[in-house]
């Protein structure tokens, strides 16, 4: 697990700063959880299907102890105290949360750009949108800084940033 955190890392500081797609990074948080996981495996102790599988969570979903903004300024500074159902599941399956993907403000609108973090670009050209609202995770995963990421889709919120980034 501390081959892949640290590996995902590098692609992260390599790609993200033209990409913008991860808006808030945990590499600290990432790499220590990833070390219990290779000492658990050691124990031979499994923590469940993914365990020490680093994931990306869309910055729309809580994540407790991690800024969630939703991209809206008003919730610039929010640091939840629980995980959202989605997150708490697979958190308990073994991912490795590395960080939170861009949205649009409070996720509605068909790009990932907000005035907290700004725009999120696509990962084949810079100059186009990877779509929204999660647009951030699509992208991520399209770059390969991120092995999944967990969006939400009501009016095509994965879907879109999924068929704008070649997914």
């Amino acid at each position: 697990a501390t081959a892949v955190v640290d590996e995902t890392l590098a692609r992260i500081a390599r790609f993200n700063p033209a990409l913008n797609a991860i808006c808030t990074l945990d590499a600290t948080g990432a790499i220590h959880r990833a070390r219990e996981a290779d000492a658990a495996l050691a124990r031979g102790e499994l923590w469940g299907p993914l365990h020490g599988v680093p994931m990306t969570i869309k910055d729309a979903l809580e994540t407790a102890g991690l800024r969630t903004t939703g991209g809206y300024p008003p919730l610039a500074d929010h640091v939840p105290a629980r995980d959202a159902s989605a997150v708490a599941r697979l958190r308990s399956a073994g991912a490795i949360l590395l960080g939170k993907t861009n949205v649009p403000p409070l996720s509605s609108d068909f790009r990932a750009d907000n005035p907290i973090f700004g725009r999120t670009n696509n990962p084949w050209n810079l100059a186009h949108t990877p779509g929204g609202s999660t647009g951030g995770g699509g992208a991520a995963v399209a770059a390969g800084i991120s092995p999944f990421d967990v969006g939400s889709d009501l009016a095509g919120s994965v879907r879109i940033p999924a068929h704008y980034c070649g997914l």
